[in-house]
């Protein structure tokens, strides 16, 4: 078995985007799905928010053996949803077989700039 079939993002919150003159690069979020298996994962992705209902079920078909990244500050990459940058949100990452979700952070509110990436918590 590779992965897991349900993944949890806690720390969503995308920052600001910056002066792409500047540094070159972009203050952003990304979620990335690894599927190493032999066939196609379905993965339904919920957002949930402080104070307003949660956006369920948007559904994306990450090909056998390979990687999706998604850009949480591109609502045309994460089925129309609209992430306000510096608003908190989290993730729960759904598959109907076995991936591995890393999420990643851009943050550029600095000179030094700095990049996180973390497993999601999975079950």
């Amino acid at each position: 078995m590779d992965g897991k079939k349900r993944w949890y993002i806690v720390d969503g919150w995308i920052p600001v985007k910056g002066n792409l003159n500047e540094s070159g690069y972009e203050g952003h979020e990304a979620l990335i799905i690894l599927n190493c298996n032999d066939k196609d994962a379905n993965v339904y992705i919920d957002f949930y928010f402080e104070d307003k209902d949660p956006i369920e079920n948007i559904n994306f078909v990450i090909p056998a053996k390979r990687v999706k990244c998604f850009r949480m500050d591109k609502p045309e990459e994460i089925g129309g949803v609209v992430l306000g940058r510096l608003y908190q949100y989290s993730l729960r990452v759904k598959s109907d077989i076995e991936v591995v979700v890393q999420f990643g952070r851009m943050d550029v509110t600095q000179p030094n700039c700095s990049y996180i990436g973390l497993m999601g918590y999975s079950e």
